[in-house]
């Protein structure tokens, strides 16, 4: 067999490399398989309401100093999607077979979301025209889900799913089976990744005890004891990795721009405040056009349909409208961009 990259295998499925067939024809009924079931898996999840979050995500480009050359939007493709759907029905088997074994294990959870902060943001959407059914019978993640899809490449396409995330809890480790909001998954783990992430390797360890016959009830009252502790600190441990990740991108982002002060770029509203007008650029790179910089008129702020209205002039900004801007000043110690308007008059 061969070791595979993601573009090759993205080539040969979606784009019919003749190159790459020719390369690996005996292959070829396998890719294509895992492609069809690929689909199959999306579709049975999807089905029974699994969230799918649609992120732009960055791809910082380094020199051998570690100075950023270009920041590029990463892009999904067949293969990506693949090893993921792959992936997750492999987690969630394990989860499964070890919950019914009743074996202390590490498991993922997402609970149901609280319905507090649900029902502000139903009144939030309520603004853009939609609203989530089942509130008060208990959310599905379907209706999160069919929300997704109706607004999907709609201007408050963005803001919606930001703002959605940020209602649900956020996943974590857990020593019971509390189930997956997100996946609508009654039982998940994490089992794939165990040169990556502990939680992993730990299950790989119960897992290699378990076949060896060495899980005695000792054993298990020991693990008992260990799961919730493993489960616990490896959340923590998870928060700090990707807070750090977070700033690293970030830092790099901002190290990007500060050499390109005056360049000019085609972005799109993100996000409208109080204080000014959030833009991101292709590449996934945001930055904020304070109000003050907005000389040719006084704007102000509709909190409720989250607009920029000028007092004389009447010009709109809104969230998805596309927008010219150069970049004005870059704050390396607080990780910030500013932007100006191309060409206001």
């Amino acid at each position: 067999k061969e070791r595979m990259v993601y573009d090759d295998v993205s080539d040969i499925l979606e784009n019919g490399n003749e190159n790459l067939k020719s390369r690996y024809s005996y292959l070829l009924n396998e890719f294509k398989m895992m492609g069809e079931l690929c689909s199959i898996l999306r579709k049975r999840r999807e089905d029974r309401g699994a969230i799918n979050f649609d992120f732009p995500e960055a791809k910082v480009i380094l020199d051998e100093d570690g100075q950023p050359v270009d920041i590029v939007k990463y892009e999904r493709r067949i293969a990506d999607h693949i090893i993921e759907e792959f992936m997750l029905v492999c987690n969630e088997t394990i989860a499964e077979h070890f919950y019914w074994q009743d074996i202390p294990f590490v498991y993922r959870v997402h609970e149901d979301p609280n319905p507090e902060k649900l029902e502000e943001f139903n009144e939030f959407i309520y603004n853009f025209g939609h609203r989530l059914k089942g509130l008060s019978t208990g959310i599905h993640p379907k209706a999160l889900q069919d929300l997704l899809e109706k607004v999907k490449g709609a201007r408050e396409e963005r803001l919606i799913n930001t703002l959605m995330l940020r209602s649900l809890k956020k996943a974590r480790y857990a020593g019971k089976s509390l189930g997956h909001f997100g996946l609508a998954a009654e039982h998940y783990c994490h089992f794939t990744s165990p040169i990556r992430r502990y939680p992993d390797l730990e299950i790989h360890r119960i897992i290699k005890e378990s076949i060896n016959g060495k899980l005695n009830s000792e054993r298990i009252g020991r693990l008992g004891e260990m799961v919730p502790n493993i489960a616990e600190q490896s959340s923590i441990r998870e928060r700090i990795a990707e807070e750090a990740e977070r700033e690293t991108v970030d830092l790099k982002k901002v190290e990007y721009m500060a050499d390109r002060i005056g360049e000019k770029y085609e972005g799109v509203i993100s996000g409208i405040t109080s204080f000014g007008i959030f833009v991101e650029l292709d590449n996934t790179i945001e930055g904020l056009i304070p109000l003050s910089y907005l000389f040719d008129d006084y704007y102000i702020y509709d909190s409720e349909r989250h607009i920029l209205v000028g007092e004389m002039r009447k010009k709109v900004y809104r969230i998805g409208d596309s927008i010219r801007v150069k970049v004005n000043k870059v704050d390396m110690a607080q990780k910030e961009i500013d932007f100006a308007l191309w060409d206001q008059s």
